[in-house]
């Protein structure tokens, strides 16, 4: 069916489209016309929760946690919602999302827009209920917040949204707020995941319950920035790693239409790229920090990939735009046969 819907989606401005298709699956939802429901196959416990599938969706689709009873029927193990700020913000002008269809691909330099970390635990308090995977909550910095003070943000909006998260994901990776991937680099790492799992234990004191951090990382860092990552994750006892957000690299797509576009490009030009971080996290943590795949994902046999390069877990975004909800379905059934 969605081979059917999908020109008349692409016909549209991508960010009509997505506002439109979101329109229709809530509808949809409310009055119980989407079938299906989470996908048990395979289930895996990775940073000590127990997740149905392996399969999910990446933070960016649902910024606002405002269509979770609908993308609860699509069969993901767990959704990552968000990225969501301590306060709401526009994002970056328009037009800020492209399609490149010639390369299964997407540019975005959406710029963490959001409605604030209070309205995204408004909408998870309303509708956690219909959702039985995991849902993971995707944190960032204001835009007008300088890097000296993100750890006050990120800070901020853990402690938000921490009692209604399965896990939090860091986002120090996007291209499109500037100089955010500068939190990278060591000494800004380490002083903000210290700052992050001083306050995990803290908030896990607090609310009885622990809540694991993950940390998401760009696809365009050499080894010895992935290897010193790696370290750092081990040594603060961060509970995941997310590789990878989206590339600032345009050799992939070089001279398709909105190739010059800035922003984040990713599909399938990112699955080599999300291969050799994951390979590289995997060689140095040998095992103790579990890995989430995520880059270029559009058939079951690219989310086996992931898994044979060293991740526990898959997600999928701009694969869901090309080749609709039954990818995941296909993608877990694909590492059901994989692994048994």
């Amino acid at each position: 069916m969605y081979r059917l819907i999908r020109p008349l989606l692409f016909a549209m401005s991508p960010e009509t489209a997505h506002r439109v298709s979101f329109a229709a699956l809530d509808a949809a939802a409310w009055v119980h016309l989407v079938w299906g429901g989470v996908l048990n196959a395979n289930p895996v416990r990775v940073m000590g929760l127990e997740f149905p599938n392996r399969v999910g969706l990446a933070a960016g689709l649902d910024k606002n946690g405002e269509h979770i009873r609908g993308l609860a029927r699509f069969g993901f193990g767990h959704l990552e919602l968000g990225t969501v700020t301590p306060r709401a913000q526009p994002g970056n002008p328009r037009p800020r999302l492209y399609r490149l269809p010639q390369a299964q691909a997407l540019i975005n330099r959406m710029g963490f827009n959001n409605e604030g970390a209070e309205r995204l635990v408004e909408n998870v308090r309303a509708a956690a209920a219909h959702y039985p995977g995991i849902l993971g909550i995707n944190i960032g910095k204001n835009r007008t917040t300088p890097n000296e003070r993100a750890a006050d943000d990120y800070l901020s909006a853990f402690e938000t949204v921490y009692p209604w998260a399965g896990y939090v994901a860091v986002n120090i990776s996007s291209p499109n707020t500037e100089s955010l991937r500068e939190l990278q680099q060591d000494a800004a790492l380490d002083g903000l995941l210290g700052a992050l799992k001083a306050q995990q234990a803290r908030l896990a004191d607090r609310h009885g319950r622990y809540v694991p951090l993950a940390l998401k990382i760009a696809p365009d860092l050499d080894e010895g920035a992935i290897e010193a990552i790696a370290r750092l994750l081990v040594r603060h006892r961060i509970d995941g790693v997310i590789a990878t957000n989206t590339t600032t690299d345009r050799s992939a797509v070089a001279g398709l239409p909105h190739a010059d576009e800035a922003g984040g490009l990713s599909g399938a030009p990112v699955a080599a790229p999300s291969l050799r971080v994951i390979r590289t996290l995997s060689r140095t943590l040998d095992g103790a920090v579990p890995i989430i795949g995520v880059g270029g994902i559009l058939s079951g046999q690219d989310a086996v990939d992931k898994i044979r390069a060293g991740a526990s877990l898959v997600q999928i975004y701009t694969g869901l735009i090309y080749r609709g909800p039954g990818l995941v379905r296909e993608c877990v059934q694909a590492l059901a046969r994989e692994l048994g």
